[in-house]
Parts: C-alpha cells; structure tokens; sequence
C-alpha cells in the first residue's frame, strides 16, 4: 500500500523529483501505484516490460532517466505532470495548461542558469519577412523563409504565420502545404528571444494571444508539412499538428528544452504526444536524443518519407 506522507517524501523540493519501482510482474498492482503516484510530483517510472499505462515511464533500466531528471528536477517534473493529463483535456486546454507551466518554469532556476550560461545574442535581419505565400489555385504554400538562421522562431516569424494561417482559414476548401527555404526546415525557437520579455505573466499572456499552434490546429485536417534538416523544438511541435508529415531522408528532430530548464512551448506537449503517445514523448525528452527519419517514422512522429521537399 502507498504510505500517506508520500507527499512529504516525493518531489523536488524535498530532493527526490524521480521515483524508479521495479514492479516485477505485480500488474494491477503496480497500475495502482502509478496512479497514486500520478499526484504527486515526481516522475515516476516502471522497472520492467509490458504496458503500464499510469506510469510516466517504463523501461527495464532507469539509469538514463534519472540521470536526465537530476540535471534539470523541475523541469523534468512539471513535464511529467503536464503530458498525464494529455488524454483527459482538449488540445485547446492542453496549450493553456503549457503556457502556464512553460510560464513557471520560465521564473525558475532552471532556466535562469541556462540564460546566464548563452551569452548575449543580435539579431540584424529585423526587418526581412519571415515567410514566402505561394498561391497554386487549388493550394496555398507557406515557406518558412530565415535559412540563414536556419529558420529559428522569432516573434516575427510567428506573427506573420499566425496571420497566414489565419488567412489559409478562410479558404476552406483549399489545400496548405509548408515547407521551408534553406539547410533546416526550423531549428527552434530564437534564442536571441529567451528572456526578453519582463515577467513571466506577461510571457504566458503573450503566447495566449499570439500562437501558431491554434491557427494551426484550425487548418490541421487540410494541411500537409514538409520536414528537411533539422526540425528542432517548435519545429516538430508545431509540424506534428498537421494531417500529414513529410519527411526527407536527411531529416532529424530534437526536443531541447528540458536541458534549458524548460518544457515545450510551442503546443508540442500537445502535438506530440497525440503522435507518438505520452510516456514516449516524456522519454524523448529526458533524453535530448536526436531522432533520425527512419526512427521518426517508426515512431508516428511522421507518417511518410519523400526523396526531396518541394
């Protein structure tokens, strides 16, 4: 039975952010105790096979996830708590959910020694469009367009997509493709941009205001996304909303964020997780790997792979 001080024994503040049980072949039994542990935080983890579906993680040796889980506590935790409620919210109530908890982190020490630790970056390409529309009759193209900066995710950026889809919105019965113009489809969001904005409130505000992912979301069901290079961060998460992903051979795809204090902010803890299920999203996140096509593809994360983008 589950002792009732779990919640003083658990958790980052009290130096314990990961619990690992090896759980042996007690199923229903160790089902109850992922969801016990469900509420409190700390990610807890399975040792053993089969599925386990209460569980954050399940793999048969926790070295590397708890590894990962003590570089970045809280981080790791809140990432844990945000994707159990995954299946229970609507996609518009699981980015509210995101933003609040990105907006957290955001104030946290995590983060805070990431920043100190990047240096001081300029941007001077302010006043260059973001993205190229291409209208084809019957479909409408959006090409993310910085391939000098590998398409990194400025505020810019994300306004004038916003806008686009917004637009592509009101043309229901026409077709979007997105693609990108350089060596990466999106290397993620600008770092130049991390902690410019003055409070995190403000932050959580601003991405409740401005957001590719529902005007993406909105169009998903007619939208086709073409990956080459790397998809990193906002790249993928924004990518996984579409109908379909295309992927070239020399795809690849990371989830940064853990490493810098924080989780996905992009919708990914949404997107993602609708693809590839949400123990193996937490999973890909604790460990930082970098997915190649063929992996993606094994996974969900795409559903096909092309010879060149358009």
């Amino acid at each position: 039975a589950a002792s009732p001080d779990l919640h003083r024994i658990l958790g980052p503040a009290v130096g314990v952010p990961m619990l690992a049980v090896d759980i042996g072949e007690r199923s229903d039994e160790s089902d109850q105790l992922g969801a016990v542990l469900a509420g409190h935080p700390v990610v807890a983890m399975a040792v053993g096979t089969g599925a386990h579906p209460t569980w954050d993680l399940v793999g048969e040796s926790p070295g590397s996830a708890i590894d990962a889980v003590l570089a970045s506590p809280n981080a790791s935790v809140v990432a844990a708590q945000v994707l159990r409620g995954h299946a229970l919210r609507s996609a518009d109530e699981g980015l509210l959910v995101e933003s609040l908890a990105y907006a957290a982190l955001q104030g946290g020490p995590e983060f805070a020694a990431w920043l100190a630790g990047r240096g001081h970056r300029v941007r001077r390409d302010l006043h260059e469009p973001r993205i190229e529309m291409h209208d084809h009759g019957p479909s409408v193209e959006i090409v993310l367009n910085r391939p000098r900066l590998h398409n990194l995710m400025d505020a810019a950026m994300r306004d004038q997509l916003v806008t686009a889809l917004v637009a592509a919105g009101a043309e229901p019965d026409r077709a979007l493709l997105m693609r990108a113009n350089g060596p990466s489809f999106c290397g993620g969001g600008d770092p130049a941009e991390f902690g410019t904005v003055a409070d995190t409130a403000t932050a959580h505000l601003i991405r409740s205001s401005a957001n590719v992912a529902p005007a993406l979301m909105a169009v998903s069901e007619r939208t086709t996304v073409e990956i080459h290079g790397p998809a990193v961060g906002a790249g993928i998460e924004l990518a996984a909303f579409a109908h379909c992903v295309r992927a070239t051979a020399d795809a690849t795809f990371r989830l940064p964020e853990l490493q810098m204090g924080l989780i996905p902010g992009a919708g990914g803890t949404v997107s993602i997780p609708a693809r590839i299920g949400r123990q193996r999203t937490l999973e890909w996140l604790l460990s930082g790997t970098e997915l190649d096509a063929e992996t993606a593809l094994s996974w969900g994360l795409v559903d096909n792979l092309i010879d060149t983008a358009n």
